[in-house]
């Protein structure tokens, strides 16, 4: 007999014809423009009905998408409702919840509600493990239907404008994680490890314990693939999660959780408030939940540190570099410089493991490097979205900062620099063609000079300076003396210089190779800074023990109790 709590769960996949695959992919309007049936594009429409209560495609003034709160199961609008502008056009398209601090006490109710020992635990309600591998696997499925994954990829395109490609490739590392946990693996999460003891009936027990009560706050860059790991991993080793996503790309999460409804989550499992971080701050400073999850710019993660008094685990900001070592090639030129590129500017630069300084070996340059490199990033446009609004730093802003770093002696343009043309972007985000500013070495090490150096702009943006033989120290010194290790790329096929390199280095992701990038969150490797003991990671079992859980000892001593020995004082 299956012990297994029922559940519903989600629709069977269908069986498509290619050429209906194809259309599904362009969605319901191209369906019916291409002469679909009637009966086609009601079947097609069915797939996400179930769920789904917005349509990307059709997200307009006239019929703005709508994102809701949902606290203790109960989904819910705001006493008031916040509009956005489309960050292609300016053209109001969506609403979401704008909650108030005075609207927060059902989340701070429903947050002190759970006990510390968690919603589940090795030795409260198992079953849920097993319940969450299910879901896990459900969820899978789902992301496998072309029309789920054409839906997410076109809403994510719709609050952070990228290339189909990458909002796509964010959807595929969604689904592969949670088809990794999947059936007993959530179960495995929570092993446990067993020590005999000194006498008959002694073990003690290493278990993995959950926080109970936490909070998951995340970024708006990555809206389905950031919120959906860390919430899962949450869930998983049986903690009662909050989560809070940055309130321009909310509603990502907000399907999300539909979702995960629809494929057997119960509603209670999670919370979900939409609105400023100043009310979601008030919530953690009532409820004060065990930990907070955090993915975000530097300054708010140390001011939520300071709140927390330390109960935070922190994925900020990083000033991420790449050094390209001497063993420069010809063929290895092409590789190198799209590389860079896609490091550099892909999703318009707004990813925080992006290339924010090149160390490029004179080698390098000679062969023409910053030429090719020129040639790649000039093919990016605004029609296929391979370069886009940047959400977090204006036009001015940015073009300011270019002109700092060209303030100093031998700083220059090495392309970009300008903002884009012919776009309709609206001035409350920004718009730059992709922008290299080189800076010599011997000025971007001075005081004063490398605080500027090293300000991570979120945008299309990266420093490049250039090193020569002899100059590997002075490149060292000024990795050390970055503030924020996240990701890191040595590209050298020369075994002895990437091993000083690795040695003396410390970010958390870091690639070396030939082919190393300074991007890349997949769901196969550990992502996430080092050098900090905040520091949290994304994705893998590793780092979904780390942040999620803490080590609980638990000794058994069951006896037979001796008796024929002196029970003496001590």
């Amino acid at each position: 007999a299956c012990h297994a709590p029922a559940v519903p769960r989600c629709a069977p996949p269908r069986q498509t014809p290619c050429d209906m695959l194809a259309l599904a992919r362009s969605g319901a309007t191209a369906l019916r423009r291409a002469g679909g049936s009637d009966q086609q594009l009601t079947s097609l429409l069915r797939q996400l009905s179930a769920w789904a209560t917005v349509d990307p495609t059709q997200m307009t003034e006239a019929k703005p998408g709508v994102a809701l709160n949902i606290v203790g199961g109960k989904w819910a609008a705001s006493s008031s409702m916040k509009s956005f502008p489309d960050p292609l056009t300016g053209k109001k398209f969506m609403e979401t919840a704008d909650t108030t601090v005075a609207e927060t006490q059902p989340f701070i109710d429903s947050l002190k509600a759970v006990t510390k020992s968690g919603v589940h635990n090795p030795f409260k309600n198992p079953e849920r493990y097993v319940l969450y591998g299910d879901i896990s696997a459900r969820v899978g499925a789902e992301l496998r239907k072309p029309e789920v994954l054409d839906f997410f990829v076109r809403l994510i395109q719709r609050v952070v404008p990228k290339s189909y490609a990458q909002a796509m490739a964010e959807v595929v590392v969604t689904r592969k994680f949670f088809e990794n946990f999947g059936s007993d693996q959530v179960r495995f999460l929570a092993r446990g490890f067993s020590v005999s003891g000194d006498h008959m009936g002694q073990t003690s027990n290493g278990l993995r314990w959950p926080w109970g009560p936490v909070t998951v706050i995340t970024p708006f860059n990555f809206p389905l693939e950031i919120p959906a790991l860390q919430l899962m991993g949450a869930l998983y080793m049986g903690n009662k999660p909050l989560l809070h996503c940055d309130q321009k790309v909310a509603i990502v999460a907000e399907q999300l959780l539909r979702m995960l409804h629809a494929c057997g989550m119960p509603r209670e499992d999670v919370d979900l408030l939409i609105g400023p971080g100043a009310t979601m701050g008030h919530v953690i400073r009532r409820a004060e939940p065990r930990s907070t999850l955090f993915t975000g710019s530097q300054k708010v993660g140390e001011l939520l540190a300071s709140e927390t008094n330390g109960k935070v685990y922190l994925e900020d900001a990083g000033f991420d570099w790449k050094v390209l070592g001497p063993d420069a090639a010809a063929e290895h030129l092409p590789y190198v410089a799209w590389q860079c590129d896609q490091d550099a500017y892909a999703c318009s630069g707004q990813k925080c493991s992006a290339q924010s300084i090149l160390f490029a070996h004179a080698n390098w340059t000679k062969l023409g490097l910053f030429d090719r490199m020129a040639q790649v990033a000039a093919k990016r446009n605004l029609k296929d979205l391979t370069i886009g609004p940047v959400l977090s730093w204006t036009t001015e802003a940015m073009l300011a900062h270019a002109q700092k770093l060209l303030a100093m002696p031998g700083a220059k343009v090495l392309f970009g620099g300008k903002e884009l043309s012919s776009h309709s972007i609206p001035k409350v985000y920004g718009a730059i063609e992709p922008t290299a500013i080189f800076v010599p070495l011997e000025e971007a090490v001075k005081p004063g000079n490398f605080e500027i150096v090293t300000t991570e702009v979120f945008g299309p943006f990266q420093v490049v300076t250039e090193w020569s033989d002899g100059q590997e120290g002075v490149v060292l010194n000024a990795l050390e003396r970055m503030s924020h290790h996240l990701t890191a790329a040595v590209v050298s096929n020369d075994i002895n210089f990437v091993q000083r390199m690795i040695g003396s280095t410390v970010n958390g992701t870091t690639y070396c190779g030939i082919r190393a990038r300074t991007t890349g969150a997949p769901q196969n490797h550990w992502f996430g800074p080092a050098g900090d003991p905040r520091g949290a990671g994304i994705g893998t079992p590793e780092a979904i023990r780390l942040v999620w859980s803490c080590h609980r000892e638990v000794i058994q001593d069951f006896g037979p109790v001796p008796m024929d020995h002196a029970l003496t004082q001590s």
